[in-house]
């Protein structure tokens, strides 16, 4: 039997987890009981949403911590400290990620390198970081936030298309290794279309052809709570 553990056991590490996506995933993580570090590079929205979550949960749950995700040594702090602080790293969200919208005959090297080291590099260096605890631990879940633009290029955002269908890759490269070695840590990819990252109220209607945050938390939760041999490979989630 495959070690399982309660959600109300868990520590979560979602990377920006201050806003969008990654706050909604915060948030039903903490009411589920995990205990979860949000980070990115902006202490004051990190620590806003540390304190809003924490108040509807009527617990602290939720921890901010401030990193660059392009800078390596920020990414081997930002583990130690969990690990130091709760002994684990059940779930990584790897959530950050942006575009620099350029058509595919103006792209700039500047531009390149900064999407390629936010979406996909810095990913790498997480799962790299985190992957010993989790062997040693023998449990982890490792969700990536792709996009339907890993799937579909893009003219105007070739290098986003690029780190997205390079983080499928390295994501299914990820899930063999784990395979090979019979260690006991899935790895989903969730693949959506347009997401509303402005209108995120619970109560509040998407724009026509997005999303609402509140599918992609309850989609996360879903998929977490499948049993440990079962694997989500690709998700895929847009609007009608």
């Amino acid at each position: 039997m495959l070690k399982t553990k309660p959600l109300t056991d868990q520590v979560a590490l979602v990377t920006g987890g201050g806003t969008g996506i990654g706050r909604a995933f915060t948030e039903a993580l903490a009411r589920a009981g995990a205990r979860v570090v949000i980070a990115s590079r902006r202490q004051e929205v990190l620590n806003e949403t540390a304190a809003k979550v924490n108040e509807n949960v009527g617990d602290e749950r939720v921890f901010a911590y401030a990193f660059d995700i392009r800078q390596r040594d920020h990414i081997d702090l930002l583990v130690g400290h969990v690990i130091e602080r709760f002994g684990a790293v059940d779930v990584l969200v790897n959530n950050s990620g942006l575009a620099v919208p350029e058509t595919v005959d103006q792209i700039t090297e500047d531009g390149w390198d900064k999407v390629m080291d936010t979406n996909l590099r810095g990913v790498m260096q997480l799962a790299r970081s985190c992957l010993p605890y989790m062997t040693r631990n023998n449990f982890g879940d490792i969700v990536n936030v792709s996009s339907q633009a890993g799937k579909h290029g893009y003219a105007d955002v070739p290098s986003y298309c690029a780190s997205k269908f390079g983080l499928l890759g390295y994501a299914e490269a990820l899930r063999d290794h784990v395979r090979k070695t019979g260690a006991n840590i899935r790895v989903f990819n969730f693949c959506p279309g347009l997401v509303d990252v402005e209108n995120t109220a619970p109560d509040a209607e998407p724009k026509p052809g997005f999303i609402h945050v509140k599918s992609m938390a309850k989609t996360l939760m879903y998929a977490l709570s499948l049993d440990r041999n079962v694997v989500l490979e690709d998700i895929n989630i847009y609007a009608r």
